[in-house]
């Protein structure tokens, strides 16, 4: 009979030694009761001693989607536990917000759900890598997650990128998002720009200017393309509306030759005849390009 291999007491250790790297598994291990969690105890609990997870990442939530789950909460019930810990005041929530929400919509009194002994810090981790994991943010609580984990949980850039199953660049250039105005944050929350349209204004460095052009890149529907030249013609405070250039169709194998150094380099990258022009936001970006490029000697001290 093989020997059974006990899961360690979660104490005051990080969960990157418990779970390792899936805590997806780790939180159906604890549901499906395969793991031995300290003061796991399956409870039935009144809606209204749950409060809300104050790391939860995650603001948006669709309310047709939440209407929907709770139209299937009302016929067939609550399939997956919410995840809690005990507290002085009733009960913390871990995981499960959304089923919280829904069941709050169907008029359920009770909700089924797993305690377990999480400290703050365990509770923060789970609670922004299972959103992460699972895609359910947009690209400004995903920055916002991103940050939480480096600033308030000491994780370095090399630990975040294998933590979340990203690329260092992409957690680089993400978090980079949070340096924009909280209008333009939300442009790209409500999907009226993406990540890539946005990036670029980064460089123009004061809130209003960055405004102003966000506002014309809406305007002019303007191409990934046309904002990083609109942003690298701007030569004053005032932003002046760029006019759509006539393209002429690049040979493929540059075009080609342009997606791939885009791709290893995370950012713009033009190629014509005789130049290459490698777009980058700030001093920091461009020592993170030249990194890469192999241009920055190491220290020999």
């Amino acid at each position: 009979m093989a020997e059974k291999k006990n899961r360690p007491g979660l104490g005051g250790r990080g969960l990157d030694s418990i779970f390792g790297t899936d805590v997806n598994q780790f939180l159906d291990d604890i549901q499906n009761n395969a793991s031995e969690v300290p003061g796991r105890k399956e409870v039935e609990i009144k809606i209204n001693e749950i409060r809300p997870n104050p790391y939860q990442p995650r603001k948006e939530f669709d309310p047709a989607a939440l209407n929907e789950l709770a139209d299937s909460i009302r016929t067939h019930g609550i399939f997956t536990p919410l995840l809690v810990r005990k507290s002085v005041h009733g009960y913390d929530l871990i995981t499960g917000e959304r089923r919280l929400r829904a069941a709050r919509i169907a008029g359920l009194e009770t909700v089924p759900a797993i305690s377990v002994e999480f400290t703050d810090e365990q509770m923060m981790e789970i609670s922004i890598l299972e959103n992460v994991q699972r895609e359910d943010l947009n690209p400004i609580e995903e920055a916002a997650a991103y940050d939480s984990l480096v600033r308030k949980l000491g994780y370095t850039q090399e630990k975040l990128a294998e933590r979340v199953g990203k690329s260092r660049e992409y957690c680089a250039n993400i978090m980079r998002l949070l340096k924009l105005p909280s209008e333009v944050q939300q442009m790209v929350v409500d999907k009226k720009l993406t990540m890539s349209h946005v990036r670029p204004l980064l460089s123009l460095k004061d809130e209003d200017q960055i405004y102003e052009a966000a506002q014309q890149v809406l305007k002019q529907k303007m191409s990934v393309r046309e904002v990083e030249a609109y942003v690298h013609n701007l030569s004053g405070t005032e932003v002046k509306p760029q006019k759509k250039k006539i393209r002429t169709e690049k040979d493929p194998w540059i075009r080609d030759l342009e997606n791939r150094m885009q791709q290893k380099l995370s950012t713009g990258v033009s190629v014509s005849k005789k130049s290459i022009t490698i777009s980058y936001t700030d001093t920091e970006d461009l020592n993170r390009i030249l990194d890469l490029l192999g241009c920055i000697e190491e220290s020999n001290m």
